[in-house]
């Protein structure tokens, strides 16, 4: 087992633009595909939505211009 990842280090080190694999459900095209998200992104797309509603409901109407007019 560490002679597989000593090798897998060194692939990454030595391999001109090497990275390490990304195994996040965000970056996988398929998962996209299929409109699959983790679920940290999911809570910010959700928090997004509810931050743009409370936006419009705390809006008030300065009645006093309108009166003085």
């Amino acid at each position: 087992m560490a002679l597989v990842l000593v090798g897998l280090a060194l692939q990454t080190l030595f391999k001109k633009g090497g990275t390490f694999p990304d195994t996040h459900i965000g970056s996988n095209k398929y998962m996209k595909e299929n409109g699959v998200t983790c679920a940290q992104t999911f809570d910010k797309i959700e928090q997004a939505k509810v931050r743009k509603e409370l936006r419009f409901k705390q809006l008030l109407l300065d009645e006093s211009d309108i009166k003085s007019s």
